[in-house]
């Protein structure tokens, strides 16, 4: 079994990931800026600490076999534009040097669907085959980070992955976010405005994409990987199915209350062929076990 380094250990991802790892048999640890939480997997050693100061550190500490980076700049509604996307690709690439001085076997990291041309028509996105084009700074500092630890890791000698991770959600998700918005609205007895949601759109339930990132952890796969459903849903049938699973009627939604945004791209979706085929990995969660995990989640939240 391998030493694993997970980052962004407390993060909406990460926490996902550690008790499959040590459920596998691993020797994980896990970084992050905030203390290790109450509830804590046993078997994980914690190491707290700030990637952007001292990203090198940490791998001194747990010389990993295996590094999971999921840590990034991710505050809902800024990490679009924010100047913190460049400093996590400098404290990326110098956890890499540290990673591959130490000599480390295997890194995957977290990309995005940023990083893909938005205004295909191509009914999905296909890894080396759809062209990339970011539309924002967060997109490329994704795009331009693999591309350059791709290099880096053929050089080095370690074997490189990339999650490109598309629309996420779940228990932690941001509030303002759809799936959480939608169902705190709900539960309080208020309508929920959306917009029209006619926009197409690839979900997958976090715990999903966590497990997705395990799966490829301990697997061979090298290059990119859209971590994705690869089923196309629009955003009212999301916001159905939230509804359904807070028990709301169908007077609780006012579609159209609030407008698309301008240039907004009506799809969205991956081939998620690679993940399946190639790793061996399959979701559990379908959208309407999903919906319901998440809200019941809220509503735990909610009394507490």
């Amino acid at each position: 079994m391998s030493r694993v380094l997970v980052t962004g250990a407390t993060g909406f991802i990460g926490r996902g990931t550690l008790a499959p790892l040590v459920a596998a048999g691993h020797e994980v640890h896990a970084v992050s800026t905030r203390p290790a939480p109450a509830s804590s997997y046993d078997g994980v050693a914690w190491h707290q600490a700030d990637l952007l100061t001292d990203p090198e550190a940490v791998i001194v500490r747990a010389r990993p076999d295996v590094l999971v980076h999921l840590a990034w700049y991710t505050e809902h509604g800024r990490f679009w534009t924010a100047p913190e996307n460049v400093r996590w690709v400098e404290a990326s690439l110098a956890l890499l040097r540290a990673f591959a001085t130490a000599g480390g076997r295997r890194a995957v990291l977290a990309g995005t669907c940023a990083e893909y041309d938005w205004t295909t028509e191509a009914p999905t996105l296909v890894e080396r085959v759809s062209p990339l084009a970011p539309a924002t700074l967060y997109g490329h500092a994704k795009a331009g980070l693999h591309e350059v630890a791709a290099g880096y890791a053929e050089q080095a000698g370690f074997e490189l992955a990339w999650g490109r991770v598309f629309f996420g959600y779940g228990p932690g998700e941001a509030d303002g976010r759809l799936v959480p918005s939608v169902a705190r609205a709900l539960l309080a007895g208020e309508i929920a405005k959306t917009t029209a949601g006619t926009q197409v759109r690839d979900f997958m339930h976090v715990d999903d994409i966590a497990g997705a990132f395990c799966a490829l952890a301990t697997s061979a796969v090298t290059g990119p990987v859209n971590v994705a459903s690869g089923v196309p849903v629009t955003i009212r049938e999301v916001v159905d199915a939230v509804a359904a699973a807070v028990g709301s009627g169908p007077d609780s939604v006012d579609a159209g209350a609030i407008p698309q945004r301008s240039g907004e791209p009506e799809r969205i979706v991956a081939d998620a062929r690679r993940l399946r085929e190639e790793i061996g990995f399959t979701p559990r969660y379908d959208l309407a076990t999903g919906a319901r995990q998440t809200v019941d989640a809220l509503r735990g939240r909610s009394r507490s």
